[in-house]
């Protein structure tokens, strides 16, 4: 069962921060993993007439980081009972310096809440999309609710193997990932489990077009050739899965399993509105990355539809882009 050591919460304002910091609490002490709690500031950049780096900027500098050190502590002083926090304020831009936090002190979970974007018509903006593509670790956007837990959490996986050999093995690795966090989480909040694979008869608009006549049986036919394949292949990793599980946690979780014709990128976020999902634990990469589960476009296009809090989980031996230097 997958479990988190070492947590890094994000804070972007003390006030309203309050129910991501409750979560990261609760899933620290459920793990008994170490849990950091940061925020980043904007770094004071030198006005009209002042020198970069001088003693003016510098003591602004240090000014707005004590302050904001204050409210952190303020935060975080009443859970302090029932877990040790470290708290820390970060300077610079912000996906980069939760990144650049995470290769310092080796993180494996990021949890924050989403910016505060209501100008636009999608909940991520444009720092969870940099976040999101270039952390080496999991990163979980918890949307603002009422719920304190969550009553159900869609996985959402690519159980097809239909890639190149050099492929393969970070694939696989990354749904069973997807799907163990998934299980992880299911269980910890008390909530349903859905797990969904996304797929597509690659061949049936050529079979079907003008220029290719293919007689209808022999469509139907391909195509239940395809949805079988797929069907064995969601089956198997459920096996793979669940079998570790051990049978208390699976007769728990029965977890549900949605073997879905078309688009993953219409398609997943569609479904995830038909059930109601709180969470969807997803694939995503960078282009510069080892290739993952959905990639590129797919997923991007996928995070800017749906309306729920989401896990991102990269593949084994995603190298972030991003340097501790520069």
């Amino acid at each position: 069962m997958q479990r988190f050591k070492d947590i890094l919460c994000v804070v972007g304002d003390v006030t309203a921060d309050g129910h991501v910091l409750e979560r990261a609490v609760t899933l620290a002490g459920n793990n008994q993993a170490s849990l950091t709690v940061v925020e980043v500031v904007d770094r004071v950049t030198a006005g009209i007439g002042m020198p970069e780096g001088g003693p003016i900027s510098a003591d602004l500098q240090t000014a707005l980081v004590s302050a904001h050190e204050a409210g952190l502590e303020t935060l975080v002083n009443s859970y302090r009972a029932r877990i040790g926090i470290q708290t820390r304020v970060l300077v610079g831009v912000s996906f980069l310096e939760i990144i650049r936090e995470v290769l310092r002190n080796r993180h494996d979970l990021v949890i924050k809440s989403p910016e505060n974007r209501d100008w636009l018509d999608r909940l991520f903006g444009s720092e969870d999309m940099h976040l999101l593509r270039k952390c080496p670790c999991p990163v979980w956007l918890i949307k603002p609710g009422k719920r304190k837990s969550y009553r159900r959490i869609l996985a959402a996986v690519d159980a097809g193997d239909a890639y190149p050999e050099e492929e393969l093995a970070s694939r696989r690795a990354l749904r069973r990932q997807i799907v163990e966090m998934a299980s992880s989480l299911a269980l910890s909040e008390f909530a349903e489990l859905h797990v969904a694979h996304a797929w597509d008869a690659v061949a049936e608009g050529a079979m079907r077009g003008a220029f290719m006549y293919t007689p209808e049986e022999k469509i139907v036919a391909y195509v239940e050739e395809e949805r079988r394949y797929h069907a064995t292949s969601l089956d198997g990793l459920m096996r793979e899965v669940t079998g570790d599980l051990g049978q208390d946690a699976l007769d728990y979780l029965k977890p549900q399993t949605y073997l879905v014709k078309g688009d993953a990128r219409k398609e997943i976020p569609l479904l995830a509105k038909q059930i109601g999902a709180d969470l969807i634990v997803m694939g995503t990469v960078a282009r510069t990355g080892i290739p993952g589960f959905i990639m590129g476009n797919t997923a991007e296009s996928i995070l800017n539809q749906i309306d729920c809090s989401v896990l991102a989980v990269k593949p084994p031996g995603f190298a972030t882009p991003v340097t501790l230097t520069g």
